[in-house]
């Protein structure tokens, strides 16, 4: 861990707007990690992560789980989104309450006053992981935005556009910083480098990142 990531971003860089519709919100959730925390080992002790597959028959470096009315699954058959946990037959977790809060105070900081979010991915990286870039654009409303969570480990986040040959940028995030796109960037290519070993205080060995979305 940086000595450097507990403390407070200036002011100035807060809020930093990245690409047309993209904000990056330094240390946004920060203040209220415990409590996050918690209800993320909440959601995983009900929904184990795994490792999916993808279409391709690649075994995604990255374990991932959901919650909420809808979780994103990865398999042979695609890529979508299911009501049920494929795993154990049941729906997923409900969203916590302060995942709900969360995620609709940090687009409203960044401009999109009126999501409410219906699903939340959450992905855990150990060191090495990597997530290739991708758009997200499974979910049936692409007007609401993503908004993107980084707990313990830093991690180096690739943004891009629409179009995938263009020059990605990079942006070092830290626990507690939140992304958020949307509108003319909803559909930015996006990913994550490799993480570098390290430990962080609160997770050690990992990152955990949670994106919300309007799935359906």
């Amino acid at each position: 861990m940086d000595l450097f990531d507990d403390l407070p971003p200036p002011p100035e860089a807060a809020h930093t707007p990245i690409a047309p519709g993209a904000v990056l919100l330094r240390g946004f959730a920060r203040e209220g990690d415990a409590a996050l925390l918690q209800a993320v080992e909440a959601v995983i002790a009900q929904a184990p992560l795994r490792h999916m597959q993808t279409p391709g028959g690649y075994t995604m470096s990255v374990a991932t789980t959901s919650c909420g009315q809808l979780g994103w699954v990865s398999d042979p058959h695609g890529y979508r989104y299911a009501a049920h946990d494929p795993h154990t037959g049941q729906p997923w977790p409900a969203l916590p309450a302060c995942f709900v809060e969360l995620a609709e105070s940090a687009a409203a900081q960044a401009g999109y006053a009126d999501f409410v979010p219906n699903a939340c991915l959450i992905n855990q990286y150990a060191p090495g992981a990597k997530l290739s870039l991708h758009q997200d654009k499974d979910e049936r409303d692409l007007r609401a935005p993503i908004v993107s969570l980084s707990l313990g480990l830093p991690a180096v986040f690739l943004f891009g556009t629409p179009n995938r040959k263009d020059r990605t940028q990079r942006h070092r995030l830290v626990h507690g910083d939140v992304v958020v796109w949307g509108g003319p960037s909803r559909l930015a290519y996006h990913g994550v480098m490799p993480l570098v070993e390290g430990e962080h205080g609160l997770l050690l060995r990992r990152r955990v990142n949670l994106t919300f979305r309007r799935a359906g």
